[in-house]
């Protein structure tokens, strides 16, 4: 296999020319005006940020790709599915509002904002796996498995779980429904917190397995024999007393993104696009962002989402250490950024996962824009 194309743009501008102009060149060069638009549906995975955040993608990124999909003919949407946690993106109607609070609705972007996985988070394609390790079939929203074509915008930053955060974290994780979302989270089965049950019983009407009583107190439990997982008990609560249980082991949760990520890609046209910017230790989905690790680096574009991540964690690594920031603080194991801002994972897991699936390749040419 021969390297794959990964095109970088800086962020450098000059008086007539913006960075919306430079990420349309960036794309085009790229190759994205070669996928067949005409009459087809475009999935645009973007993560839209938990309100108070202000770390996320600006939506007038998204619109610089929604006007060129619709030039040709294509009839994109942007999208993402809901959280396992408790936030502001639980559910799509909060989903939505969370969009629009961050500028992300029709006015701003000129497409319409679906909620893949649906209203509760269980609306979701069942997809196989072909040589999943650890996934058979993933839970994928069903939005994002209707759509013709699949492209990701990628914010590209730290993550706690697996280091860093790029288009596999953004297709794996974030096109997992609820219950997807909990398979790679977890290995066990969700929970009650009592302290917070109701005892309204939605959590028992909503499950298929009779897996849900009530005791004398009257609070809810789970019979993990019984539970099949689904967590559409999750979805049901509206006081969040139902929980994941998020025991998983990180390099098992980043080679169940990679089979997800593989769920999502194969058998369709995909492109991809990262934004080394406003580089924060920790996801998007924390309703806050502390100082950036590095300096903001660039653009890059790719028909290759292993390539991709390559590129960006490489050209990232190059940065120095913003002062001030977390990373500064850490102890330095290696000359790795987000090995050293988070030593309890190993991003690495998920890109060699990722290749032994097949999604891409590792060696990649660098081609400036």
């Amino acid at each position: 296999m021969g390297k794959s194309k990964v095109f970088y743009t800086d962020l450098r501008t000059k008086l007539g020319e913006t960075l919306p102009l430079k990420l349309e060149r960036l794309v085009k060069k790229a190759g994205i005006c070669d996928l067949d638009f005409k009459d087809k549906f475009v999935a645009i995975k973007i993560h839209f940020g938990e309100p108070g955040n202000l770390a996320y993608l600006r939506p007038n990124y998204s619109k610089v790709i929604v006007d060129i999909i619709k030039n040709s003919g294509g009839k994109p949407f942007l999208t993402d599915c809901n959280t396992l946690y408790v936030g502001r993106r639980k559910n799509a109607l909060e989903h939505i509002d969370a969009a629009y609070e961050n500028g992300y609705n029709p006015f701003t972007t000129g497409c319409h904002v679906i909620i893949a996985d649906g209203l509760k988070g269980t609306d979701e394609a069942i997809v196989e796996v072909k040589g999943g390790e650890y996934v058979k079939e993933a839970k994928i929203g069903q939005a994002i498995m209707d759509a013709d074509i699949f492209i990701t915008m990628n914010h590209f930053k730290g993550h706690e779980a697996t280091g860093f955060g790029g288009a596999l974290k953004n297709i794996g994780m974030g096109c997992g429904s609820r219950a997807g979302k909990m398979e790679m989270h977890s290995s066990g089965k969700p929970y009650i917190d009592e302290n917070l049950c109701v005892s309204c019983k939605a959590c028992y009407k909503n499950c298929a397995h009779g897996a849900i009583s009530f005791g004398e107190n009257k609070k809810a439990s789970i019979d993990h024999k019984k539970c099949v997982g689904c967590g559409r008990c999750i979805g049901s609560c509206n006081f969040d007393a139902v929980n994941a249980a998020g025991d998983e082991v990180n390099d098992i949760l980043n080679k169940k993104i990679a089979e997800y990520s593989y769920a999502v890609l194969e058998g369709r046209p995909n492109f991809h696009i990262s934004l080394v910017v406003d580089v924060s230790p920790y996801c998007d989905c924390h309703a806050e962002n502390d100082l950036p690790i590095i300096p903001d680096v660039g653009m890059f574009a790719s028909y290759d989402p292993v390539a991709l991540d390559m590129a960006c964690v490489d050209a990232a690594n190059k940065q120095s250490v913003i002062h001030g920031s977390c990373l500064e603080e850490r102890e330095k194991h290696t000359c790795d950024h987000f090995i050293n801002t988070h030593p309890e994972t190993n991003w690495e897991v998920c890109i060699d996962h990722a290749v032994k699936l097949g999604l891409g390749n590792k060696e990649y040419e660098l081609i400036e824009v």
